[in-house]
């Protein structure tokens, strides 16, 4: 895989390129929080429930009889799938063609119109709702992929952690600005329901379109070695640089533990943020103001708390501290299961708790990665980093899948969820750090 490096550009032009790549973030986050998070899982869940003629009926899945109620984690589980194989590829292209702003757009384009597509699922078209889902996932994750890829074009080594906060913060703050209109449009525009939240979902892709001009204006590519090789000849190159970086991991065995640990306790991160909006709608009766306003309060007390958490890794020692946030996510599952029906302020009180955690879990587990990667080598791992980042989701959504066909029971799939928080807690305290920092080659800081 080709070493990036930060082009010698003047200051004026390597900020107006940073600011380029906040808005992509600023544009996205609309697709998470509205779509993914509090509008489609619901709304594909009431399709399917319609098309089996009741709650606790069946739907055609791929030849089999699915529970309508299983439907949504289903399709996540599929777009999980073809994610972690389409997401290599994306990298490929970037890496070798040095076409990452094409491919930027294509990917984001993509995702941006299947998601306006969500306008016409109607009826009982929860199968044109999933086709659409799937496509605007996998393009989603693939855009992410050679999105993250300009960060060691755009940044020096000394301002990168402050460039790729500030795009996370953008990205909370067009998350926010998205779902407080559609909150508004929801409630009080006096608009039939089901027309509402097709229009909300709409808004996403439309948002994602609109902000994506900015970035595709203001990045650039740079020229890289291999950029006349053709499609099959930089996704094969891709592959077998993935394979090598994989092989090596023999040679750093307590990284290749510590992403195994990171791995499972993402995965149930993941899989409850991608499920709260469905537990809240089909098993607590919470309706979508409440779910939305919940959501809202979120994306403000996410970034205070990932800030929190980082103060307290500098205090206690990053690993403890990430230690600590799984114990509250064990809990924040455990509580789950026992939410009464209609009960906001309960549920409010479990989605305060997820944000505290939220950022902060992953924003500290990528820099005690970054410590246990050997120098100069970033770029590769980092690839092996996202791929299982962006593909976490696969066994929560499977397990939640099984647990929805097998015990028709939310309560029961939520409470799934805590053997992911329970064997990565485990995992990571196993893991010996600062030994896996000095073996790949860097030096351990203070407080780890």
């Amino acid at each position: 895989m080709t070493t990036s490096i930060v082009a010698e550009d003047t200051p004026k032009a390597r900020k107006r390129e940073q600011w380029g790549w906040y808005w992509y973030d600023f544009a996205n986050s609309g697709f998470q929080t509205t779509v993914i998070t509090v509008f489609l899982g619901p709304y594909l869940t009431a399709l399917a429930e319609k098309a089996a003629g009741g709650e606790n009926g069946f739907v055609a899945f791929l030849g089999f009889d699915m529970r309508a109620k299983a439907y949504f984690s289903a399709i996540v589980t599929i777009s999980v799938v073809l994610q972690i194989i389409v997401m290599p590829v994306a990298g490929a292209l970037a890496d070798h063609t040095g076409r990452k702003k094409e491919l930027l757009g294509l990917f984001a384009y993509l995702g941006a119109a299947a998601t306006l597509c969500f306008y016409f699922v109607a009826g009982d078209a929860y199968v044109l709702g999933g086709a659409l889902f799937v496509t605007a996932n996998v393009a989603f994750g693939a855009a992410m992929v050679v999105y993250n890829s300009f960060l060691p074009q755009i940044a020096g080594a000394d301002e990168r952690d402050a460039v790729s906060s500030r795009g996370w913060g953008f990205g909370y703050l067009g998350g926010f600005l998205l779902l407080a209109v559609n909150l508004y449009l929801y409630q009080r525009s006096g608009i039939e329901e089901g027309l509402a939240v097709r229009i909300s979902l709409a808004s996403a892709g439309l948002w994602w379109a609109l902000f994506t001009v900015i970035p595709m204006l203001r990045l650039r590519n740079r020229p890289v070695e291999g950029h006349d090789a053709t499609v099959a000849q930089a996704v094969g190159g891709s592959f077998r640089q993935l394979g090598r970086t994989v092989a090596g991991l023999r040679h750093y065995p307590r990284t290749l533990h510590f992403l195994l640990a990171y791995l499972i306790y993402n995965d149930g991160v993941q899989t409850v943020i991608s499920f709260s909006a469905t537990y809240a709608d089909q098993e607590l009766d919470l309706g979508k103001d409440v779910q939305i306003t919940a959501i809202l309060m979120v994306q403000f007390v996410a970034f205070g708390g990932a800030l929190l958490l980082g103060w307290l890794g500098s205090r206690f020692g990053t690993k403890r501290t990430v230690l600590a946030s799984l114990v509250v996510w064990t809990g924040v599952v455990g509580v789950a299961y026992f939410l009464e029906k209609g009960a906001a302020v309960q549920f409010y009180a479990i989605a305060f708790l997820i944000a505290i955690v939220l950022g902060g879990t992953q924003a500290l587990s990528r820099s005690l990665y970054s410590l246990v990667i050997p120098p100069g080598r970033e770029a590769e791992y980092f690839s092996l980093f996202e791929v299982s980042d962006k593909g976490s989701a696969l066994l929560g959504s499977l397990t939640l899948t099984v647990a929805l066909q097998i015990t028709d029971s939310y309560r029961v799939a939520i409470l799934s969820l805590m053997i992911f928080f329970v064997l990565g807690f485990a995992l990571l305290v196993a893991v010996n750090l600062p030994r896996a920092v000095r073996e790949a080659g860097n030096e351990a800081p203070a407080h780890l």
